[in-house]
Order: C-alpha cells, then sequence, then structure tokens
C-alpha cells in the first residue's frame, strides 16, 4: 500500500472556493480518492498520466477540478502536488 504525501503548495490550493463544493470535495479527497490511490495510484476511471511531464505526473479528475500528484514506487509515496480548476490547471 502506498502513503498519501500533501505537499504545502497543494493543501494552499485546497484552500480555493472550489464553486461552493470545498467541504464536499475535500471529505470525497478523504474518504474515497486517498483510498483508492492507496491501493493503485496509476490506474483507475479518473486518473491519467500527463504526456511530457517531468518528473511523471498523474492527474486525479473530480468534477471540473483536477489533482495532480506523483508516484514514488521505490518508498510507496503519493505525493499531491496541486488542486486546480481545468480551465487553469493546464497553463503555464
Amino acid at each position: 500500500m502506498y502513503r498519501i504525501f500533501e505537499t504545502k503548495t497543494f493543501l494552499r490550493s485546497l484552500e480555493q472556493d472550489f464553486g461552493g463544493y470545498q467541504e464536499k470535495i475535500k471529505k470525497k479527497l478523504r474518504e474515497y480518492v486517498y483510498q483508492q490511490l492507496k491501493v493503485s495510484p496509476a490506474f483507475g476511471l479518473n486518473i491519467k498520466k500527463l504526456r511530457n511531464w517531468e518528473p511523471p505526473t498523474w492527474r486525479y479528475r473530480i468534477s471540473s477540478y483536477r489533482f495532480f500528484y506523483q508516484i514514488d514506487d521505490e518508498q510507496k509515496i503519493v505525493s499531491m502536488i496541486l488542486a486546480e480548476h481545468r480551465s487553469k490547471a493546464y497553463k503555464f
């Protein structure tokens, strides 16, 4: 099983409003998403590996929001790095 690590940037990005659904999204992350990522972080219905990203990064989709993370297979850690609305998520 993998462990979940939330970076400071990720925790700051969780403070956004999420269109009025902040508590609902946080609850879904902790009760459903994290349980799934602990077992199989690279595969799932709402999981996609991002192409041409270094280091390798995945995203989990909840409604219009994207939750980005990286996987350390050696230490079995999933590092949550950013939460963002899809309209802003892929812009640099």
